[in-house]
């Protein structure tokens, strides 16, 4: 666990490379273990394969999504663990355990990664073998999948951090941008900035960001306002 944390302090901050990060390290730290994979599941009907370390965690995925049922989906959203002995014998869930056998599973190990907001997650160990996780499997998936989420965590919340620095970047550029073009004040041009916003439904980032490329606001600019307030 120790190896495995610094591998995770390392990748801190980038999301992606912390999740391929988390299930490498998954695959080597879980006896029995020969995939895995993490699945988000968007507004709890979209399924999301996240740094699947082979093909499999995401055909089981979209098996999920398609049928509507599976371990994996019911470690996000009932129950922390999630484990399958042997799937040719599974009886839980019987649209999903035939095609997964198809597909090559032969038991997995489900656990609740995370949960924030609307959106939620689970952590997926696979063996092509029957009967691959046993008790010491379990023990030590619970306590990777936890520290896993806490390092998932830090690397979310940097990452919205540098979304927000990044959006007010670009509206300052574009502030400004309309501040010399139009002579108008640093309000009143956040102000049309925010007019163009509710005009075309856009975000006011994506706005920002538009005629911080392009020069072009999706907008038309109001006349340079009379002393004390805002022309229309």
């Amino acid at each position: 666990m120790e190896q495995v944390a610094r591998t995770l302090q390392a990748e801190h901050g980038d999301v992606s490379a912390t999740l391929e990060a988390i299930t490498a390290a998954a695959v080597h730290s879980v006896p029995g273990s020969d995939d895995c994979g993490i699945t988000l599941v968007l507004d709890r009907r979209r399924v999301d394969s996240r740094a699947p370390t082979g093909a499999l965690p995401r055909e089981v995925d979209r098996l999920q999504e398609r049928v509507g049922e599976g371990p994996c989906l019911d470690a996000v959203q009932t129950a922390r663990t999630v484990r399958i002995d042997d799937i040719s014998g599974e009886q839980r869930w019987p649209r999903f355990t035939g095609e997964a056998a198809a597909l090559g599973v032969g038991s997995m190990l489900s656990f609740q990664l995370f949960v924030t907001g609307s959106g939620l997650g689970a952590l997926n160990l696979y063996a092509r073998a029957p009967h691959a996780f046993g008790e010491e499997s379990e023990s030590i998936g619970l306590v990777f999948a936890s520290h896993a989420s806490i390092a998932l965590a830090g690397a979310q919340q940097e990452d919205r951090l540098r979304t927000a620095i990044a959006s007010r970047d670009l509206i300052g550029q574009a502030k400004g941008i309309l501040m010399e073009r139009h002579r108008l004040t640093a309000d009143q041009a956040f102000a049309v900035l925010v007019r163009a916003s509710s005009h075309t439904n856009r975000k006011l980032a994506d706005i920002a960001e538009e005629l911080s490329t392009t020069g072009v606001l999706s907008a038309p600019v109001p006349a340079p306002p009379a002393p004390g307030g805002i022309g229309g």
